[in-house]
Parts: structure tokens; C-alpha cells; sequence
């Protein structure tokens, strides 16, 4: 039996997705779904409410803007967790690699096949584009190992929803969640992507300075962990995913109008590894020096305050 807790904030997809778990999920379940739309909470609050008001020893948690289309999905899950003592948390898309640098559950500079596993149709909400079948399953297996999902569809077990719930002190809004509940939980339990369900997302998601401003909070927190990967790494090989994904995360702060100074607190952040050398920390701060001098020529340049 599966609990689904759904953070609604549009009715009709509400009333829409539904009826389709109605349809596809083939055991049986509750929907536990809360009109968000005039709360002021944001969604690990709402999933913490869901978890602790939840019947069934597993929970999905999904957006509302998806639709199932593998009959009898719910029965995948449960055999999943039933099969695998040790899986903790299951999705759709995933990252084999947490960088250091902050970023999303995938990391681009990651030049492996492992850097993402997915099984997932990508509709667009931003874009005026058909939906993607996005199917990347680079060991060829049922279920693979990963170290974070995609929150559009996340399941896992209700003892460790409640064990370690979603941050909602530090997470206040709608971004970050998903990185958060799986590195809570990454070392206990395993973490799964599944190729045995497909979905439909209809939004792409909108990844902007508010969705950077709460990943510079989340790693925060967990600087000291990072980086984290499900494959073996040299130190060579890590050195230069981080360096390339600083460097980028950098330009794309100052194209986001950071200040230097805040550019500067990020990278103390990402000294407290103790899995990076202090050359790449010197690094990534001479390349913020080289550009904010030549930022500093130009009209458009924000100018350096504390």
C-alpha cells in the first residue's frame, strides 16, 4: 500500500493526476494532497505534514504536473523496496555525482556516462518544444545507484521520512528539497533510479537566481561531505569536474548579478571540503579576481559592496 502527498498549487492538474494514479497505480493507496496555493509554506513543510499524516509504510512524493503511463506502477515500486532491504529512496532521474560546487542533482561538468540516469518523458512548460523521451541507462540494469533524484517523483520509506524529514527550517520555499532528503539519507541507504516507470513531466523546471539562491544554503550545509559519487574517482578526475564547475558557477553569479562579496562567502563554503585542495580553492578565487577586474571596466559591472 502506497500514501501519495501531493504540494498543490492548480486544481485542475490536481484533479487531473488523480484520477490518473486512480487508473495506473493497481494497488491500494491514498492521496494525501494540500492546496498550497494561499499557505505561505513551502514544500518540505508540506511533505513533512504528509509524512506524519500518512497510513502506508511507503510514500511517494509528487508534483502534480505529471502523468503516470506504466499500468500497475505502484506494484513496481513496492517490489522494489521489498526486494531491497537497503533502498531508501527511489525516483525517475538521478545524478551519479554530487559536486562540491553548487548545482542542481546533476552535475554537467561531470564527463562520465554515470553523470545522470533517467527514464522519464520531458514535456515543457517554458519552451514551445515536444516531449522528450529521455531514457540513459549506462549499465544496462533495472535499478541504478545513484546519489540524488529528481523530486518530480520521489518514493521512499515512511520510517525514514520521519527519521530525518525535509529541512523545513532551512528550506522555506520550493527548490532544493530533493538534494537535501537524499544527501540526509545517502551512506544508510541506498538510492535508486527505476527504468521500469515512465511518467510525463510537463514543466522542465525554472532554474533562476532563486533556485541558485537556496543551492548556495544547501551547501552550505553540507560543504564538509562533498563531493559525493556512486562511482570510483581519482583525485584527478574530481579535481578537474570541480574545477571546470566552479569556474562556470562563478560566471554564471556574475552574469546573476552577485556581488563579489557574495561570490567570496561561496567560496569559503567550498574551501570546508576536505576532499579539494587548497590549489583548486586558489584557483577558482583567482579566476573570480580576473574577472571581476574585467568586470569592474564595464558600465553593467554591480559594484563591490560588503
Amino acid at each position: 500500500m502506497i500514501s501519495i502527498v501531493i504540494c498543490s498549487v492548480n486544481p485542475a492538474h490536481l484533479e487531473e493526476v488523480r484520477a490518473n494514479i486512480h487508473a495506473t497505480i493497481g494497488v491500494p493507496y491514498e492521496v494525501l494532497a494540500y492546496d498550497n496555493r494561499n499557505t505561505g509554506k513551502g514544500i518540505c513543510e508540506v511533505y513533512n505534514q504528509g509524512a506524519q499524516e500518512s497510513r502506508f509504510p511507503i510514500i511517494c512524493f509528487m508534483h502534480e504536473d505529471v502523468q503516470m503511463r506504466t499500468p500497475d506502477w505502484g506494484k513496481t515500486v513496492l517490489g522494489i523496496f521489498d526486494a531491497q532491504p537497503q533502498a531508501g529512496i527511489v525516483g525517475v532521474a538521478g545524478g551519479g555525482y554530487k559536486s562540491l560546487a553548487p548545482s542542481g542533482w546533476n552535475c554537467e561538468q561531470f564527463q562520465s556516462d554515470e553523470k545522470s540516469f533517467q527514464h522519464i518523458l520531458q514535456g515543457y512548460k517554458y519552451d514551445n518544444r515536444p516531449e522528450l523521451y529521455v531514457n540513459h541507462n549506462p549499465r544496462n540494469e533495472p535499478l541504478s545507484e545513484v546519489v540524488c533524484v529528481d523530486g518530480v517523483w520521489l518514493c521512499t520509506r515512511k520510517e525514514l521520512a520521519i527519521a530525518k524529514p525535509f529541512d523545513q527550517q532551512l528550506l522555506k520555499g520550493f527548490h532544493g528539497y530533493d538534494i537535501d532528503f537524499c544527501l540526509s539519507h545517502f551512506g544508510s541507504h541506498k538510492i535508486y533510479v527505476t527504468y521500469d516507470i515512465l511518467m510525463v513531466h510537463y514543466s522542465e523546471g525554472n532554474f533562476n537566481k532563486e533556485w541558485l539562491d537556496t543551492i548556495l544554503k544547501l551547501h552550505q550545509k553540507w560543504s564538509q561531505s562533498l563531493p559525493l559519487s556512486i562511482c570510483s574517482l581519482s583525485e584527478r578526475e574530481i579535481y578537474f569536474t570541480e574545477k571546470r564547475s566552479i569556474k562556470e558557477l562563478i560566471e554564471q553569479m556574475m552574469d546573476w548579478e552577485y556581488s563579489f562579496w557574495d561570490i567570496h562567502r561561496m567560496l569559503l563554503v567550498f574551501r570546508r571540503s576536505r576532499k579539494v585542495s587548497a590549489k583548486l580553492f586558489f584557483k577558482a578565487y583567482l579566476h573570480l579576481l580576473e574577472l571581476s577586474w574585467q568586470g569592474s571596466k564595464s558600465p553593467s559591472f554591480k559594484e563591490l559592496r560588503p
